[in-house]
């Protein structure tokens, strides 16, 4: 394990080049939301308070054919493009999840409408057969290898208990073994993509579960001798990770303090050290 946040980056210069743009060389990031609904109620969330999160309309899935359009639609921008289908919402929950994800990549040849892909998910709806079109799309030989740049998964917990308390359902066990089995599968074909991010938000409901989180998921990443990163901040470096991350509250500066003393605990931080505040994904 590395916990260094100053990890050498991957070495991909044996890899084909990405194809180039001609646009202005302002990198794009569309989150495309597909829906607006969620299957949890993370206390440090909007889903939690207001079950119209967007305060705008109903609920609501998003059609195929106005995800039809939208994808298509990227061929107009000559400047790079990260695509996310997520906002807000679980996009896992959208029934034609799986559709859509496929649509996307099939029509990508050559990295025509996006250079980038990423995926943010809370992780309870992946089942073995969605694990495999996540893999398939994410190692498709025509288009860049790291077109599927990483599925960020929100965690926040060890304990069934403190994750029901945090997110009102009973998901931690089923969630563990979600991202465990895209591990071992994504392992079994001998493939790099997508890498893995598993976030766990420090809050006061879970900052003495933090040490015994790094212990499993070391063990994890270990057995399947995988590389990676233990950060404080989002993720640079393209490397599978465990992301402690600082909890946004009215409150911020009790939030940041917590965070300090838990980076203390784990040896990422201390106290008297300064620290890099980036805080968008790679």
């Amino acid at each position: 394990m590395d916990g260094s946040t100053d990890a050498p980056v991957a070495d991909y210069t044996n890899e084909p080049a990405p194809p180039r743009r001609s646009g202005f060389g302002l990198p794009i990031n569309v989150n495309l939301e597909i829906t607006d609904l969620c299957n949890i109620k993370c206390r440090m969330c909007g889903q939690a308070y207001n079950p119209k999160v967007h305060n705008l309309q109903p609920n609501s899935f998003m059609k195929f054919e106005v995800w039809k359009a939208s994808i298509d639609a990227l061929a107009d921008y000559e400047d790079e493009i990260t695509l996310c289908p997520h906002w807000l919402g679980e996009p896992c929950l959208h029934p034609e999840f799986d559709r859509f994800l496929r649509y996307a990549f099939d029509h990508n040849e050559g990295n025509r409408l996006f250079r980038y892909f990423k995926l943010h998910t809370n992780g309870s709806l992946l089942s073995e057969d969605r694990i495999e079109t996540i893999l398939d799309c994410a190692n498709r030989d025509n288009m860049a290898p790291d077109t599927f740049r990483f599925v960020h998964f929100s965690v926040d917990a060890y304990t069934p208990a403190v994750y029901y308390r945090i997110k009102k359902y009973d998901y931690g066990e089923r969630v563990y073994r979600n991202i465990v089995t895209l591990l071992e599968r994504r392992e079994a074909r001998g493939a790099k993509w997508p890498l893995v991010t598993n976030a766990f938000i420090v809050m006061p409901e879970n900052q003495h579960e933090a040490e015994w989180y790094l212990n499993y998921w070391t063990r994890i990443f270990d057995r399947l001798s995988l590389p990676f990163d233990v950060v404080y901040d989002w993720p640079q470096h393209l490397r599978d990770n465990l992301y402690f991350r600082r909890l946004h509250q009215a409150d911020q500066p009790a939030a940041d303090r917590l965070h300090r003393h838990v980076l203390d605990r784990l040896g990422l931080l201390g106290l008297d050290a300064n620290g890099t505040w980036i805080e968008e994904s790679f």
